[in-house]
């Protein structure tokens, strides 16, 4: 492989893997905190404010990181990937221009009247500040879920004379139904992970004996909103996403699985290791005839292979695609049965007391973090050898006036810098932690409702 545009596609892999650690939590706890918003304002409960002015310090912190890391992606769009720019611009210039425009704008203002207006606006006035920050973050979401779907899956587009692409429908761009499916399912993967963080911070009050109001709120809070998530993560999002890929892209599908052989009643790889040399899975644990079930509702039905076509458009790295799909599959499995078991504890009234299960939603919070990353790299490690499935080779896209060596020298200053930036976001999470949901020098508010921890 060419040495620059290796480097360039590790730049740019490294740039969007880091950033995307914040937009995931910031769109995952954005409606969290409006849920408690609405919970103070209907129940008149101080505990409930407490709780929403916590997790908006969260907020904030993981947008101002998640603004700074975002940046240079844009710019990179013009040096590593000029040429990918020049063809492309016109098209997904539109919806990246929407979301900075737009969404961004809109969630940037109301993002400081929902930090600094509390004691300024009527409680009706607060809670709409932060409804429409709902709004921006999660309307920004879509734009740039739309301009990876036009990559993933082009549409409404017209080819210029110069080899570029433009847009022939507006509304037929933004209503791309891999975006429409991919955005379900993205957005579902946030609020995992918001719920996840919401009630391993609860978790981990209770088990300190500290702020246990608020740690039950916590907790009922994140494991409901966990549930609803994690159980739509799988289906019906997954499911539908699973079956449109098969459709529209049968090569990746097949890479994905593992599946070497084009067969009638394929089964599913649950566990094994891809040999590409020898187009085998070593060590298999199969389902049999389940893919076929799962993709066309019948254990009848032929599922195409690796073999069915030619080797010049296999995903250029099957293994990687191979684990980072299975890791995204195993921990969304891992999500569904820890939240449907603290639901169940929850409904029982025996979650506070169980510490075991406390410890591992503490515990959890690192993993909905990598099955995003994880679910990233399936799609866009999927889609090579394309940056515009069927149309643009990704070898076709990158700067060639850039070479390896200016690459590896603002790969490595980023590395660094990003380290900085990330133990400055640990440091300042942990303070806010630390201090809790209660204002210095204020008596805590109570629910009046008892809480036994074991």
């Amino acid at each position: 492989m060419n040495d620059a545009l290796f480097l360039h596609r590790l730049h740019f892999a490294f740039t969007i893997t880091f950033h995307y650690l914040f937009p995931q939590l910031t769109m995952g706890l954005v409606p969290l905190i409006v849920v408690l918003k609405t919970l103070a304002i209907r129940t008149g409960n101080e505990v409930y404010n407490e709780s929403a002015r916590f997790w908006i310090k969260i907020f904030g912190i993981n947008f101002a990181l998640g603004v700074v890391t975002g940046i240079p992606m844009e710019f990179q769009f013009g040096t590593n990937w000029a040429q990918f720019s020049r063809l492309t611009g016109g098209v997904i210039g539109q919806p990246l221009a929407m979301e900075g425009t737009f969404s961004f704008f809109l969630e940037s203002a109301f993002l400081g009247l929902f930090v600094y207006g509390e004691q300024r606006l009527s409680k009706w006035g607060h809670w709409w500040a932060g409804f429409m920050v709902f709004l921006g973050s999660w309307l920004s979401g879509y734009f740039i879920i739309v301009t990876d779907a036009w990559m993933q899956h082009p549409v409404a587009y017209a080819r210029l004379q110069d080899g570029g692409f433009s847009v022939s429908s507006f509304w037929g761009l933004l209503n791309n139904p891999w975006a429409l499916i991919q955005y379900a399912h993205n957005m579902s993967g946030a609020v995992i992970t918001g719920a996840f963080v919401m009630a391993a911070v609860g978790a981990f009050y209770l088990l300190q004996h500290q702020f246990l109001d608020h740690a039950r709120i916590f907790l009922r809070v994140g494991v409901i909103a966990g549930v609803i998530a994690s159980v739509w993560q799988v289906f019906p999002s997954g499911d539908l996403h699973g079956k449109y890929m098969a459709r529209h892209q049968p090569v990746t599908t097949a890479a994905m699985e593992g599946l070497f052989k084009t067969e009638t009643g394929a089964p599913i790889v649950i566990l094994g290791q891809p040999d590409e040399e020898h187009e085998r899975i070593d060590n298999p644990i199969i389902a049999n005839k389940v893919l076929s079930f799962l993709i066309y509702g019948t254990t009848t039905a032929e599922v195409e292979g690796l073999n069915a076509f030619p080797k010049d458009q296999w995903p250029t790295n099957i293994p990687l695609l191979y684990f980072s799909y299975h890791v995204m599959v195993g921990l969304g499995t891992i999500f569904v049965a820890v939240m449907l078991l603290s639901a169940f504890l929850l409904w029982r009234r025996k979650l506070y007391e169980t510490r075991w299960l406390l410890w591992i939603l503490m515990l959890c919070v690192p993993f909905p973090y990598i099955a995003n990353t994880a679910g990233w790299l399936t799609a866009e490690v999927g889609r090579q050898p394309w940056l515009v499935y069927g149309l643009l080779r990704t070898d076709q896209g990158y700067s060639r006036n850039v070479i390896a060596g200016n690459s590896m020298f603002t790969l490595l200053g980023f590395m660094g810098l990003y380290l900085v930036l990330g133990l400055l976001f640990l440091f300042l999470i942990q303070r806010e932690i630390g201090h809790g949901p209660v204002r210095p020098g204020s008596p805590p508010a109570h629910s009046h409702e008892p809480v036994t921890v074991a």
